[in-house]
């Protein structure tokens, strides 16, 4: 029960921010966490709530919000709870997210081979990670693509994310082309065709701002 307890507070404080503790793993003496960690929680916006959130944060407008936000907020969060915060942003060696979200049970490796997330869909993003010394478990889930058609493998209009993987300058070439306004001003096409994705209130203008960052 104590587990449980300290997940629900720590759900309680990520939602003072609009964050959401997106899933998490239990692990003991790895050498790529901090010494001590017997848990690491994923941490992600909670939407609806989080852009506006974000943009009256006195970050905003600066050079990377988003980034200088979540050290921040996370941060905090980690002081607080005698945790380690850690990023997937900052420079290399970066933190292998990809790999310790598949670890979670709540996260998948998805047809395009994107992470899909139980709640969030193709749209799942991480702002950071709490390393913690106490034994926290997250309840998995089952993964939304055992029963599902797979529309994200069909639906790039460009043809540069499919099953087979991803041609990253084909899609920039086509979004510099004015079909490419789509994908830029309402986010990736195949992110929006997930099921999953369609029912979570993502705003069009966050998945804009990421794909200006992503597409400079």
């Amino acid at each position: 029960m104590r587990g449980l307890r300290m997940l629900a507070e720590i759900e309680a404080m990520a939602a003072r921010h609009f964050l959401t503790v997106l899933g998490g793993f239990t692990c003991e003496d790895e050498a790529e966490l901090p010494a001590g960690t017997r848990s690491v929680l994923l941490l992600g916006p909670a939407e609806p709530g989080y852009w506006a959130h974000l943009r009256a944060q006195p970050e905003w407008g600066g050079v990377d919000p988003v980034d200088r936000w979540s050290r921040r907020v996370i941060g905090r969060m980690a002081c607080d709870l005698g945790a380690k915060a850690l990023f997937p942003f900052g420079g290399a060696p970066y933190h292998p997210f990809y790999r310790w979200a598949l670890r979670t049970g709540r996260v998948w490796d998805s047809p395009v081979k994107l992470l899909v997330q139980a709640e969030q869909g193709l749209m799942v993003s991480f702002r950071g990670a709490l390393a913690l010394k106490q034994r926290v478990e997250v309840p998995v889930a089952i993964s939304p693509c055992e029963a599902c058609a797979r529309p994200c493998v069909s639906a790039c209009p460009a043809g540069a994310l499919d099953a087979a993987g991803y041609d990253v300058p084909a899609c920039h070439a086509f979004l510099n082309q004015p079909v490419g306004a789509d994908c830029m001003n309402l986010g990736c096409a195949v992110r929006r065709a997930c099921p999953v994705s369609v029912g979570y209130a993502r705003l069009a203008e966050h998945s804009a701002y990421h794909m200006g960052t992503f597409h400079k």
